[in-house]
């Protein structure tokens, strides 16, 4: 059996991470012996399959409870000047941001205790999903324990909030991001001294999940265009919603479904109701990733009209993207972030300027009425698919970089797990 590792995430199970899904179940498959520590167990309405047969390898540690103050007592008294300078520079390192702070003073007694869980269940190396508070938390086990710890970085946990941000990667034993993008904006933003530690291993899909979408026959057929992704603002959905608009001027006969749940939902259904499109646009709430399968291979074009908010939030390099083009539809994506390195405008798919409508609308309308261009591009995208974000492929990759990770001397971690047993 390879490795003990011990998963940190900020929530599990959680509908959109299903790109967390995937890597913990191929890593599982590679013969990783793979432990979930989400900082907050969720219930959930909507719950993809593949997450229920985790839900016995899941440690559900309260905020509270008597086992975590006993635990958190036990190492003040065991270790405490390690354990008073980690507090302190816990709240210190969080200070500059009240909603960081709150949250870090949240998680940092479970945190103690979950260092006691994971010594006990003999886990070898952390991995760290997220540069926020699953990282904090992995820098906080591995000062206790010892335990070394990687961490990936995504897109809001580098691009709004990088608080203590640089002293999680300086004990990192190893960073992993997504996209050429985001390794770049970190050595700008953190320093050139990360370089040498941050490998980028893209997120990937299953191709064989996804069948190919139907070819539209004529003019006649209406256009189906889907979009998946929560509703929140920085996804760009009220832009699809104005192109749509656009599309209904010209006379175009489409149907845009998207799905995802979210925060603007009232919202979104307003300004469709406002556009005259509740006949053509419907939203569909959250979706299994069975679900979104089928709906996309019900479509001819996908959108991603992702935008960046003013905090600066924005997409790393959306799986949903990678879902459209393994199924064999033409994209239309904005043009920031990451996104580039999937879809290659007039190549692979359609790239637009964020937070423009017109754009959208043109560009949709381009493949509506450029049967060989649609074909091209989904050809294209396909292939881009497989070559650079395959699940299998990516993940292997990953535990290559992870086995490279040193571990600590059995000796050390034999005695350090004895000790906590008693």
């Amino acid at each position: 059996m390879g490795r003990k590792i011990g998963y940190i995430l900020s929530r599990f199970p959680h509908l959109p991470e299903t790109f967390i899904l995937r890597e913990i179940s191929e890593l599982n498959r590679l013969g990783w012996q793979v432990s979930l520590y989400p900082l907050i167990y969720q219930h959930q309405e909507v719950v993809h399959p593949q997450a229920e047969a985790w839900l016995e390898h899941v440690h559900e540690v309260p905020f509270l409870s008597l086992a975590v103050i006993a635990e958190n007592l036990r190492t003040l008294v065991r270790k405490p000047g390690r354990y008073l300078s980690l507090l302190w520079q816990t709240l210190w390192g969080n200070l500059p941001c009240l909603k960081f702070l709150l949250r870090a003073a949240a998680i940092f007694p479970k945190t103690v205790y979950t260092a006691c869980l994971m010594e006990r269940e003999g886990i070898e190396q952390i991995h760290a999903h997220y540069g926020t508070h699953p990282a904090l938390a992995a820098w906080l086990i591995h000062r206790l324990t010892g335990i070394p710890y990687s961490v990936t970085l995504h897109a809001h946990d580098i691009y709004v909030n990088r608080t203590m941000l640089e002293t999680k990667l300086r004990h990192a034993a190893l960073v992993i991001t997504i996209s050429q993008f985001n390794r770049h904006y970190l050595r700008e933003k953190v320093g050139e001294w990360l370089a040498p530690k941050v490998k980028v291993v893209h997120c990937g899909v299953d191709p064989a999940l996804y069948r190919a979408v139907p070819i539209r026959t004529g003019a006649s057929e209406r256009f189906e265009i889907v979009s998946v992704g929560s509703l929140q603002p920085y996804k760009g959905q009220s832009y699809l919603i104005e192109a749509c608009a656009l599309l209904k001027r010209k006379g175009i006969a489409f149907r845009c479904r998207i799905a995802g749940g979210g925060e603007l939902r009232e919202a979104l259904e307003g300004r469709i109701a406002s556009l005259g499109l509740s006949g053509e646009v419907g939203l569909l709430g959250a979706r299994s990733e069975e679900q979104v399968s089928e709906l996309l291979g019900g479509a001819h074009c996908y959108v991603q009209p992702s935008v960046i908010t003013p905090q600066g939030k924005m997409e790393g390099l959306p799986v949903a993207l990678m879902e459209a083009m393994a199924s064999r539809l033409p994209v239309v994506a904005s043009s920031i972030s990451g996104i580039p390195e999937l879809v290659r405008h007039g190549e692979t798919g359609l790239l637009v300027p964020p937070e423009d409508s017109q754009a959208l609308a043109e560009a949709m309308l381009e493949v509506y009425s450029d049967p060989e261009l649609a074909k091209r591009l989904s050809a294209n995208g396909h292939a881009a698919v497989l070559e650079g974000f395959d699940l299998q492929a990516n993940v292997k990759e990953l535990a290559r970089h992870f086995a490279q990770i040193e571990l600590r001397p059995a000796r050390q971690a034999r005695s350090e797990a004895q000790v906590a047993q008693t």
